[in-house]
């Protein structure tokens, strides 16, 4: 039963101290078994594999949990993958012995690699992660495209591509996530006004369905399956590789923050900024007033360049910001792209990075937003948040266009990201009271048109909110769910159907 294993391929298990193999599935018993009990009856042989499948806890522990530290859940098996074929072989196995896979992002910083998920998006209870650190190659960089594994992160990418004097363009703020986790959910930051997500720079992957089949999809190769994989959560492949778009990199970035005491003199700014092109990158928070007396609101602007400095007058011309609080600074390009480096430094070094974090994520449309944030200012309180922020900026929808990653249903096209990125002080004793909030104002967004980004903690979804959520696209949901993962084996950490 042993013979079909390659060489490379011993599947490690936790019997490996006894010097025993782990060689098939036992469906009876819902188990893994070993040479010694192959031949019982309806022992499935795990098939030849060019990178390994581990069974032992020190690597079940390390894909039982993730970047949110609120949900556990471990898998039976690890893939360590060889080739995109394993993954192929591995879901047809799965799929054949009702077990369930996930892509498991493994980024970060080394050595404290995790999951990015923050409410268990992307854990298999009982099922077989897969390992993405193992595809980690960047095969080319050419005619401003780069053809990259999914486990290479953006800021291996943005390396690479600042030596050829190349960027790539949508990115999240935070870059050091694999780039097939971040294409998966979508991926927004401050660029998304003139790129769009991360997801809507790609122009192809490669990706292994819940079949088993391998296939290279773009807009006008399978293009029902690229629309939907790309910002699709995971449902209907695993992405493999990915062709990004990238750009000619500036060399310095000038920042200026901008402060404003009220919504409407906020919301009018920063839709005005948007709309007359005045940055290259443009985010917004909710931050503390200076003498911690209540909320006000923050445009963070940037504008890169590399022989003509901006105009600061034009950019800052007709805005009605609090102008005796503005910050203006200039830096190096890449010390701007780089700037959460430190943050996430000081995050671990002071026990916040690894406790605990409620984030929330929400698309409003922007002729709700100025009824809705009231609410969400009279019932944050600082505590809530930790050291982390709240932030809120407006994007446009014309500029995604992958259907999964849903958006107000509504005839706006200026849209507007609202955040909670709380990274709570370690112990606090309120988590679930930040759970509830997070509960509580996603329901306060529903009927105002409110859609959650998926990569948030919202507890207690149901199969029929999620149907909601997807609403006009949840037959194409259905649809392709049924063509491309027909049993239902990949990514169940979304809960869409149960």
């Amino acid at each position: 039963m042993s013979s079909g294993l390659s060489r490379r391929g011993v599947l490690k298990g936790a019997a490996a101290t006894t010097a025993a193999t782990i060689v098939g599935w036992s469906a009876a018993n819902s188990a893994f078994v070993t040479a010694a009990q192959a031949q019982a009856p309806g022992v499935t042989p795990v098939p030849a594999l060019d990178g390994v499948l581990e069974t032992y806890s020190p690597a079940l522990g390390n894909f039982s949990k993730d970047f949110g530290e609120l949900i556990t859940g471990a898998p039976r098996a690890v893939l360590r993958p060889g080739s995109v074929q394993d993954v192929s072989k591995i879901i047809t196995w799965a799929r054949r012995n009702r077990l369930t896979v996930a892509m498991n992002g493994q980024s970060g910083r080394s050595p404290d690699l995790e999951s990015h998920s923050s409410y268990g998006q992307a854990l298999v209870p009982g099922g077989i992660a897969i390992d993405q650190r193992k595809f980690n190659k960047i095969h080319y960089i050419s005619n401003g495209r780069a053809w990259v594994d999914s486990g290479v992160t953006i800021r291996q990418l943005t390396d690479a591509a600042l030596a050829q004097g190349l960027t790539p363009v949508g990115t999240t703020d935070y870059l050091n996530l694999s780039i097939g986790g971040v294409i998966s959910v979508g991926g927004i930051g401050g660029q998304v006004q003139k790129h769009g997500l991360f997801a809507d720079t790609v122009e192809a992957i490669e990706i292994v369905t819940g079949t088993g089949d391998i296939l290279r999809v773009s807009k006008t190769t399978r293009s029902d399956l690229f629309a939907a994989a790309v910002a699709g959560a995971g449902q209907f492949g695993i992405i493999t590789k990915a062709l990004i778009k990238l750009a000619p990199a500036h060399t310095n970035a000038l920042v200026m923050t901008l402060f404003y005491e009220d919504m409407a003199t906020f919301h009018a700014d920063s839709e005005k900024i948007m709309v007359e092109n005045r940055l290259t990158h443009q985010s917004g928070e909710i931050v503390r007033k200076p003498d911690d007396s209540g909320w006000r609101y923050k445009v963070e602007a940037a504008v890169y360049w590399t022989t003509t400095p901006p105009d600061q007058a034009a950019i800052l011309a007709d805005l009605r910001d609090t102008r005796a609080d503005i910050q203006i600074s200039e830096m190096s390009y890449t010390d701007w792209y780089f700037r959460l480096d430190g943050i996430e430094d000081w995050l671990k070094a002071n026990g916040f990075w690894q406790a605990p974090k409620p984030w929330l994520s929400i698309v409003l449309p922007s002729s709700t937003i100025q009824q809705y944030i009231p609410h969400v200012v009279a019932d944050l309180q600082p505590s809530d948040m930790g050291v982390g922020f709240s932030g809120l900026y407006p994007f446009y929808r014309s500029k995604l266009t992958h259907p999964f990653f849903m958006l107000p249903e509504t005839s706006d096209e200026r849209l507007w990201l609202f955040d909670l990125l709380r990274f709570p002080f370690p112990n606090d004793p309120n988590l679930q009271r930040m759970l509830d909030q997070n509960r509580r104002l996603y329901d306060l967004s529903k009927p105002m048109g409110g859609k959650r980004y998926t990569v948030g903690a919202i507890p207690g979804m149901t199969p029929a909110e999620w149907k909601a959520h997807f609403g006009g696209q949840y037959s194409r949901l259905l649809d392709l769910k049924r063509r491309y993962d027909p049993d239902r084996v990949l990514t169940p950490g979304q809960h869409f159907f149960a």
